[in-house]
This record gives C-alpha cells, sequence and structure tokens, in this order.
C-alpha cells in the first residue's frame, strides 16, 4: 500500500490546539480488478481527516461544529481527469470546543481505473476558515495488472479481519476491514495486523505465508509462518495476520509479507508497507462515514 501523510506525526498524534491548516491523510491500497473486460486495477482510497486542526462554529448554546470539503481525483498523465468526487464531511456536534481530543473522520472510495500511470490529488478546505484553510496532497499512482505471481497491497489494520458475509464498502475478500490509518500503532498496541491478497497463483499449489517486521535499523523481529494456504482459482486470494511487534522501538517500521511454496518452500512473491509505532501515545479512534 502506498501512503501520502500531512505530515504523519501531526495526522495521527493528538494535537494541541493550534492555528494551522486542515490536514489530510490518504492512502491507496491496488488490487486486482475482476471485470474480464476493462483490465486495470481496482482502488481502494482510504482519506482521513484530523479534526483537531478545524474551525468550529456555534451553532446554538453550547453547540459547536466543523466541516471540511474534501476533493478527490484521479488525474491522467496528460492532465485529464480519469475520475474526480467532492465529499462534504461534518463531524458530530460538541458542547465545548476546549475538549483536547477530537477523533478523526475517514471514508473509504473504491474506484477502477485502466493499467496506466497517474496522479492521486486530495484537497481538503475548512469551510469555516479563509485564511490558511486549504491543504493539497497529491502521490503517483501506477497500476499495472500481475503477469506472475505477486501481492496486492498490504493494508494495515487496528483489529483483526472479521468474517462476513455481507458486502460493504468496508469489507474485502469476505472479511470486515477496521484500517489503522498510516499504520500507525499507538500506545498498548502490542500487535500490527494486515491484510492482503495474492493474485496469479495456480489453484493447486499451496503456499505458506511468512511475515515479519523490521526496525529501522534493519532486524527483523522473529517471522510468523501461516498454515498453507490453497489459491483460489481464477480469483484473488485473500491473505490475513497479526505479528507481534515485541520489543520493537517507537518509530518507523516495515512489515513484510512472503508467499512461499509449500512444498519447495521457495518464496514466489513479497510485499512490504512502511508503518509507525508509538510508545507514549494513544491511536485516535476513527469515525467512520460509510460512502
Amino acid at each position: 500500500m502506498r501512503f501520502l501523510l500531512f505530515p504523519l506525526a501531526l495526522a495521527i498524534a493528538p494535537l494541541a490546539a493550534h492555528a494551522g491548516p486542515p490536514q489530510l491523510l490518504l492512502e491507496v491500497a491496488r488490487f486486482r480488478n475482476l471485470d474480464q473486460v476493462q483490465k486495470g486495477g481496482e482502488i481502494e482510497i482510504s482519506v482521513t481527516v484530523p479534526t483537531q486542526p478545524l474551525t468550529y462554529r456555534q451553532r446554538a448554546p453550547r453547540s459547536f461544529q466543523s466541516s471540511a470539503v474534501v476533493e478527490l481525483s484521479i488525474v491522467k498523465a496528460d492532465g485529464t481527469a480519469a475520475w474526480q468526487e467532492t465529499v462534504t464531511l461534518k463531524p458530530p456536534v460538541l458542547s465545548d470546543t476546549t475538549i483536547s481530543i477530537k477523533n478523526p473522520l475517514s471514508f473509504l472510495k473504491r474506484v477502477t481505473v485502466p493499467d496506466g500511470t497517474y496522479t492521486l490529488r486530495g484537497r481538503v478546505r475548512d469551510q469555516y476558515k479563509s485564511a490558511n484553510g486549504e491543504t493539497t496532497v497529491e502521490q503517483p499512482l501506477v497500476v499495472a495488472t500481475a503477469k506472475a505471481p505477486a501481492f496486492s497491497d498490504i493494508v494495515f489494520l487496528s483489529r483483526p479481519a472479521a468474517k462476513a458475509a455481507e458486502v460493504g464498502v468496508f469489507n474485502r475478500g469476505g472479511y470486515l476491514l477496521t484500517r489503522a490509518p498510516g499504520g500507525y500503532y499507538g500506545r498498548g498496541a502490542d500487535v500490527v495486523f494486515f491484510y492482503t491478497e495474492l493474485n496469479q497463483l495456480p489453484a493447486d499449489r499451496p503456499v505458506r505465508l511468512r511475515y515479519y517486521v523490521v526496525a529501522p535499523d534493519g532486524k527483523p523481529a522473529a517471522a510468523v509462518d501461516s498454515a498453507p494456504i490453497t489459491p483460489a482459482a481464477g480469483r484473488p486470494t485473500p491473505a490475513v495476520g497479526q505479528v507481534p511487534l515485541g520489543p520493537l522501538p517507537a518509530g518507523a517500521y516495515t512489515l513484510k509479507v512472503e508467499a512461499r511454496d509449500a512444498a519447495t518452500n521457495k518464496v514466489l512473491a513479497t510485499q512490504s508497507r512502511a508503518g509507525q509505532r508509538s510508545l507514549t501515545e494513544y491511536a485516535p479512534a476513527g469515525a467512520a462515514l460509510p460512502r
């Protein structure tokens, strides 16, 4: 999974009141597109807006609310838009704006685009702030259909993936996924949870997953091996797991996942993603908006 942070330390750590611009966290996960007619990929765009920096306006006695507009677009190499959408966010009404913890708001969009090179652009605008009330972030986006065994991007989760039969915007591969923005695990969190998918594997070739976290100094923690997984015929194979953080120090870390042939132990595919750990600050709870 690729992600863009503005900035990470501010977006996910508790914030003191300040007059800075609004903040926006965009995370992208690329998955295989099951549409056999339109080649390309399915892009999940996870959007998180910290509400701490937003301006709160009084609506009634002891009633305050903020509002932000998020504009998203996927832009082609020639500058034209392949997709765009605007979402208005209104956090819960507060009776006291001096409250020190205001949970962020998040929502998820799924977009199918053909193979190619794009730019993901996001802009957040504080509706109640005229000066310094807007932030724009961009990141490159490359979509390419895998021709050999490969993982999708990794999705960090704040809790284990839960089996779910229903279909919803936060569900994937038969699981309900509660995302951990930025791969951030705060005080009291000692396990990394994740979801990914395996593609282009023969259905008669069982594999084992091996996953582990790597500290900034490059030292890997003990690896976890999964039970054998039988790939789905003609479809992505969901893969979930969890890795103890153990004595990993605060700061950046990297989660690495390998798919190995269950019979020969040969590495067939690898994927990795960076995250952050804090031993002192709690990770904020997100208010999810199913849009």
